[in-house]
């Protein structure tokens, strides 16, 4: 049972969080409650899940002896020795099977150009990218909206040119921010925080969160639902609590940011529901 949970700590089950972005076209179309759009949908999300993880748990081995240097990454399964490095690639070898094996008998093989490029863009950014400055934020967005790409053509719904601006500037801004705090705390392990500085990381933050609000606003009052436009103030306030995070003790990652406060969690779901009431109600 202890080995299972190493197991499930070294492939970030928690950030599977993140793939929830598969869904958002299809939710945005009004589309949700479609059966074989939502089917389809859902197995791209396992498959992009292991997918993911197969790429967290490479990084885990690129990074192993950095990550014992670090104060607090030294405890990951691999690092610590829960997990030793053949049994790692293993479950990467497992994890890409899986992955395969749903698009497979969900007879949807064509997702996979998007789990390749995920794939590529995680590895060039492991192995070498992560070290050049802005490169390395522009790598950590893109996962995002690559999630956002795949969840479109999965359900054969377009993307909006003010959805795709929004995850850029958001996804943007949080990678600006787990690089600010990373260089708040010392992390002497990452090579590129050497090239940045707090001033520049802040002030492109809140460059890229200011675009995030005004991209969402001009999005909502493109709806026919004019009362879209009442959410523009819920999804600011979101932001701002995500900021007042990100201003204390977290060290910038998303994941950890949303989960550890229960103000934000019910922000969102609030959000979330309001969103449900307009688009479907």
């Amino acid at each position: 049972m202890n080995q299972l949970r190493n197991y499930i700590r070294l492939m970030r089950v928690k950030h599977y969080i993140k793939n929830i972005l598969i869904f958002m076209p299809l939710f945005f179309a009004g589309k949700i409650y479609d059966w074989n759009e939502l089917s389809v949908a859902v197995t791209g999300f396992f498959a992009f899940c292991c997918v993911s993880s197969s790429v967290y748990i490479f990084n885990d081995l690129i990074d192993l002896e950095k990550d014992r240097r670090h104060p607090t990454k030294k405890y990951r399964p691999i690092a610590s020795g829960q997990v030793s490095v053949k049994q790692a690639v293993g479950l990467i070898v497992v994890c890409l099977f899986l992955s395969i094996l749903v698009l497979v008998v969900a007879s949807n093989l064509g997702g996979s150009i998007f789990l390749l490029l995920y794939i590529i863009v995680n590895i060039a950014y492991s192995v070498r990218l992560k070290e050049y400055p802005i490169m390395d934020i522009v790598l950590l967005a893109s996962g995002f909206v690559i999630r956002m790409f795949y969840g479109g053509y999965l359900t054969d719904v377009p993307i909006s040119g003010w959805l795709y601006l929004i995850v850029v500037s958001g996804s943007l801004y949080m990678g600006l921010g787990k690089r600010r705090n990373e260089l708040r705390g010392g992390n002497e392990t990452r090579k590129v925080l050497k090239y940045y500085n707090h001033s520049f990381l802040e002030k492109n933050m809140y460059v890229c969160v200011a675009l995030a609000n005004v991209f969402y606003a001009l999005w909502a009052m493109e709806f026919r639902n004019t009362c879209m436009i009442w959410t523009v103030p819920v999804f600011m306030i979101i932001l701002m609590r995500y900021s007042f995070d990100v201003e204390g003790d977290f060290d910038g990652d998303p994941v950890e940011v949303i989960l550890q406060d229960r103000i934000l969690i019910t922000l969102i779901a609030a959000y979330a529901v309001c969103l449900s009431v307009l688009l479907y109600w």
